[in-house]
């Protein structure tokens, strides 16, 4: 999953970066506005990480511009501004949630997987598909109540194929949301992940749709 990191502090910005790294997210990090203002409207993400107080203008008027041209992207504040009034402006101005500085990772991570599973229609905290079930909590897989040992781009591709079972994803399309800037992706990379899940789950849980790309097999 793609996220895009607004915040102005190197070392809050860094370990942010690194810890959800660690957790299988792909982190595109800016720290300002105007900065952020460009890659949104250039690169696909599945969610916004949303300082308030940035050079360049006021993060409140960054998510109030998003809304106002209709984005839909889930946007998480992230800020040492705790007030009660800050609180409301900002869920009012239309972030998703919101959190004050400092807080733990580990809670980050989570806040994030629930609006992620918002985004997607899920109430359930897992992925299930036939036999397959994905944690994006524990990071865990099994097949048919068996664990399966996955690499995290493994993990992180099969995730996005479980999201919605019936959609076909392009190459280019799970590249997008596999892979940050500065990121080197060898040209068959997806290739070589598809064929490591087949391999793990099955030759027939993955399908290709030729000259268009891949999609889990249907229930039915």
């Amino acid at each position: 999953m793609r996220l895009l990191l607004v915040e102005d502090d190197s070392m809050i910005g860094e370990a942010i970066r690194a810890g959800l790294k660690r957790d299988g997210f792909a982190v595109d990090w800016v720290r300002d506005t105007a900065s952020a203002r460009r890659a949104l409207e250039t690169e696909p993400f599945e969610l916004l990480l949303l300082d308030l107080g940035l050079p360049g203008g006021d993060g409140l008027t960054l998510l109030e511009a998003l809304r106002a041209r209709g984005a839909a992207l889930p946007v998480l504040i992230i800020t040492a501004r705790d007030a009660v009034a800050d609180r409301v402006a900002g869920l009012d101005a239309g972030a998703d949630d919101y959190l004050v500085k400092p807080f733990d990772l580990d809670e980050l991570a989570a806040r994030i997987r629930a609006l992620l599973r918002r985004k997607s229609g899920r109430s359930e905290p897992h992925l299930e598909h036939l036999d397959v079930v994905l944690d994006p909590a524990t990071h865990r897989v099994t097949r048919d109540g068996t664990e399966v040992s996955l690499s995290p781009r493994e993990f992180a591709l099969l995730e996005l194929l479980l999201e919605r079972p019936g959609a076909i994803l392009s190459r280019g399309q799970l590249e997008e949301r596999l892979y940050g800037w500065g990121e080197e992706v060898e040209s068959n990379a997806v290739e070589v992940h598809i064929h490591g899940l087949r391999r793990k789950l099955g030759a027939g849980f993955i399908l290709t749709v030729r000259g268009v790309g891949y999609r889990v097999r249907p229930a039915r």
